[in-house]
Parts: structure tokens; C-alpha cells; sequence
């Protein structure tokens, strides 16, 4: 926002103030209007287009200048307010930040500090508009039918309308911000602002501020006011991911902020008080880390009321074909390129793989394969190079085996034990297939068995063409 473009009002009954302070903002280039009385200005707001700032005055015959700030709030709530006095009381400075001024100028002023003043709250609104605003992603939804993840759906719908502190549980890459976020939407504090935070992503020495905000001069580089993400939060959901990695001395303040709802800045006189829910979530054994004296029992006890526990990609291996298929077509739009789609035999290694990155690294190869996968139907080939072989998958097979099974149990399948042996012989036998070429004499005698048995366990499926 150019200052040529920037529309400033001035509201002050005092003539003067009000004739100096509009000069000076015009000979820096705003356009400036002037008027006498709160009256006088919103009855402006209901016929031209509101300014991108306004000072007004505290004390004014009819309507105050709170009472003013209350209703431009009320119709313009992005809209920064200035408010100037000459009372530097503490009812009117906080009147005016409990109302949502964006600063307080006290009278006297000089009037270089207050067009540098107006300056610095337009640059900072023209990067607010400048930036894209916070959306929801496509895929910012989770998918999953299995039987863990419908019974996780179950939860949700339940805990959603309860008022209660959630701790999410899961490893790395499994989607618990979805299930934060999810919890929040279907929720009565849907309408309120979703505000997270990874509270292993901030240094620590910078951790509290981000969390509880600081005072202009609370320390060195601390030019203004910073809201903290609590006061953010306010009337919604504060998302804290991580948690396992927070200090030992924000973890007291957290406590206290859980048990009471009131905080201080840092550097601040003033009691914050906020009505926030707060979701935690970590891929840490909480109560291991207490054993070790790294996290309090107390704020593990406020924590975690209600425990949810997001089961990795492994344990679920049902969902991968939909979530795969979502991915792909989510990145070919993103891309605007043509749509593609899995072959069984690409399907098939996906179901086989261990996914150590969970739903994260399952999208990631999904973006990767919507760019580089040369045809419009995705191949086992694709895969080579891009999957992990060995390793965990090879090692820990028998812990897909044990999921699989889980989720069969869950759903009531009858005959389990013969499906399993079914499913078995028939992996094992197209792996030896594939390994020879197709050619069923040396598979035999790689897997220790006669020809007439492989031939038997094959039947009539099908089997990799000899080349």
C-alpha cells in the first residue's frame, strides 16, 4: 500500500489537533480527512469507503472515542485504530487495548513520531493484505475406513462438542494436526480462529513470547507489542504439537495458563485472561519423559484428560490405495496436468510397503510421481528408486501381519486363519515367480517346494509373463 493510495481519518474535537496532525499526515503523502466528533465520523462511515487508518481522540463531547473504537470494531474489526489522550490514566490505556486499539498516543505528541507511527501500522497492514490468506488445504481432511481409523472417527464426533484438553498421540508424519483440526471444525468453537504452533520448531529462548506474547521493550529487539498465540487463540482452538519437546520452565507457565486461564506477557504488568481449548500432541512417551524428569506429571495430568492415539500408516494399510489415489489427483490439479492413476502391480507394492514416514511420506512420493511418472498410468517401475527396499519393510513384516490381522478381527472376518495362509502362499509364490522369470521349476526349488505344489498353490492366478 503506497502512501499516495492510504486513506487516514483524524477524529478530535480540538481544532488544532486535529488541523496539525492532519497537515502533517498529508505533507507525508496520505490523504487525510478530518472530523470534530465519533458522530461525525461513523455517520462517514456509512457513506464512503472506510480508511485504511484512523486516530481518534479519547475524550470528545457525545460519544467518547472508546465508545468510538467499540463500533468501528464492531463493523470493521481489521480496521487499526489509534487512540490519543492526554489522560495517560491506566482506565484509558487499557480501555483502549481491551477495546482492540492498535496503539496508544499520548498527548502531547511529537508529530514526526506520529506519522512515523502511522507509517509503520500501514506497512504492517500491507503485509497482512499482501500475504495469501490461511486456507484450509484440499487435503486437509482425513481419510481412512479401516476399522482403527473408524473408531477414531467415532471419537472425535464425541469429543468435538465436549470441552475438554486432548493429547494426541502418534508418530511422526500420521496426521495429528488433522485430527486437531478436525476436532476444532465440528466443534461449537468452529467460527473462532484454529491457531497452532510446533513447539519443537521455535528456539526456546524465543518459545515463550511466541506462546504468551511480550511488551514493547521486554527485551532486546522487542520494538512493540507482540500478541502471543494464547491471545490468538482466544474463543477457539490453541494447537500444540510437540509438546514432549517444550522447556521445563514454559512448562510451569503452561500449567498455570491450563489451570487458571490467565497469563502475563512477557515483560507485562497486565493479567491476560483467555478462554482457549488446547489440543497437545507428541510422538513421545509422555510418561517415560516424566520418569526421566524431563516433563512435569502435573501438566501431563492437565494434558492429557482424553487421550487419542492416531495409528500409523502401517496399522491401517486399508487406507493407502484411497489416500494414494487423493494424493495423485490433488497434485495433477495443483500441476494443472492430466490425471493419473495406479496399476494393481503399483497398488500392490504401495500395500507391501513399511511407510516409515507414514501419511507424510506417502503424499510426498504421490507429489513426486504426479511430476515425473512419464505415462498416465502409474507402474510397478515407477516405484523403483522411489520406495525403500529392505530395511524396515523386510524386517518388520510380521508386524504388518499382526495389523492386518487386527483389522480383519475388527471387521468380523470369518475363516481368518485360511485367508491369512491364502494370502501367504500366494505373495510368496509371485514373488519366486517374479524373481525367475515366471519359470516354475526353479521357483520351486528356490522356495524349497515340488513343481506340482507351487503349481497347485498358484491355481489359476495369475503370474508374471516370462521375458
Amino acid at each position: 500500500m503506497s502512501n499516495e493510495a492510504a486513506s487516514v481519518w483524524v477524529v478530535d474535537d480540538d481544532r488544532s489537533v486535529r488541523f496539525v496532525l492532519a497537515t502533517a499526515l498529508s505533507d507525508a503523502g496520505y490523504e487525510v480527512s478530518g472530523f470534530d466528533s465519533a458522530d461525525a465520523a461513523l455517520s462517514a462511515l456509512g457513506s464512503r469507503p472506510a480508511p485504511q487508518l484512523l486516530f481518534t481522540d479519547v475524550r470528545m463531547p457525545g460519544d467518547d472515542g472508546l465508545v468510538l473504537l467499540e463500533k468501528i470494531k464492531q463493523a470493521h474489526p481489521q480496521l487499526p485504530v489509534v487512540v490519543m489522550s492526554a489522560y495517560t490514566d491506566v482506565a484509558s490505556t487499557a480501555g483502549a487495548f481491551r477495546g482492540g486499539a492498535h496503539e496508544f498516543l499520548s498527548k502531547p505528541f511529537d508529530l514526526d513520531e506520529a506519522v512515523g507511527l502511522a507509517a509503520r501500522v500501514l506497512g504492517e497492514r500491507a503485509e497482512a493484505d499482501a500475504a495469501p490468506p490461511e486456507v484450509e488445504p484440499a487435503g486437509d481432511v482425513l481419510v481412512g475406513d479401516s476399522p482403527a481409523m473408524r473408531q477414531l472417527f467415532r471419537a472425535i464426533g464425541r469429543l468435538a462438542q465436549a470441552p475438554l484438553t486432548v493429547l494426541i498421540t502418534g508418530e511422526t508424519g500420521t496426521g495429528k494436526e488433522l485430527v486437531a483440526r478436525a476436532l476444532h471444525r465440528e466443534s461449537p468453537r468452529a467460527r473462532q480462529p484454529f491457531v497452532a504452533l510446533n513447539t519443537a520448531a521455535i528456539p526456546a529462548e524465543l518459545l515463550e513470547s511466541e506462546l504468551f506474547g511480550h511488551e514493547a521493550g521486554a527485551f532486546t529487539g522487542a520494538a512493540r507489542r507482540h500478541i502471543g498465540r494464547f491471545e490468538q487463540a482466544h474463543g477457539g482452538t490453541l494447537f500444540l504439537d510437540e509438546i514432549g519437546d517444550m522447556p521445563a520452565s514454559l512448562q510451569t507457565r503452561l500449567l498455570r495458563v491450563l489451570a487458571e486461564g490467565e497469563f502475563f506477557r512477557v515483560g507485562g504488568r497486565e493479567l491476560i485472561r483467555v478462554d482457549v481449548r488446547v489440543i497437545a500432541a507428541t510422538h513421545q512417551d509422555l510418561e517415560t519423559l516424566v520418569g526421566e524428569g524431563r516433563f512435569r506429571a502435573d501438566l501431563l495430568h492437565r494434558l492429557d484428560v482424553v487421550r487419542l492415539r492416531l495409528p500409523p500408516l502401517r496399522e491401517r494399510r486399508g487406507d493407502v490405495p484411497a489416500l494414494a489415489e487423493r494424493f495423485l489427483h490433488e497434485a495433477a490439479e495443483k500441476f494443472a496436468a492430466p490425471a493419473k492413476r495406479f496399476s494393481k502391480p503399483a497398488t500392490d507394492r504401495l500395500l507391501a510397503h513399511h511407510w516409515p514416514g507414514n501419511v507424510r511420506e506417502l503424499e510426498n512420493l504421490c507429489w513426486r510421481l504426479a511430476a515425473l511418472a512419464p505415462a498416465d498410468t502409474i507402474t510397478g517401475a515407477d516405484l523403483d528408486g522411489m520406495l525403500q527396499s529392505g530395511g524396515p519393510a523386510s524386517a518388520d513384516w510380521d508386524a504388518v501381519l499382526k495389523a492386518w490381522a487386527r483389522d480383519q478381527l475388527a471387521a468380523g472376518t470369518a475363516d481368518l486363519h485360511a485367508k491369512a495362509r491364502e494370502r501367504f502362499d500366494h505373495a510368496l509364490l509371485e514373488a519366486a515367480l517374479e524373481h525367475t522369470g515366471g519359470r516354475r521349476t526353479e521357483a520351486a526349488t528356490r522356495l524349497g517346494l515340488g513343481r506340482n505344489t507351487v503349481t497347485r498353490k498358484l491355481g489359476t492366478s495369475r503370474r508374471p509373463r516370462r521375458t
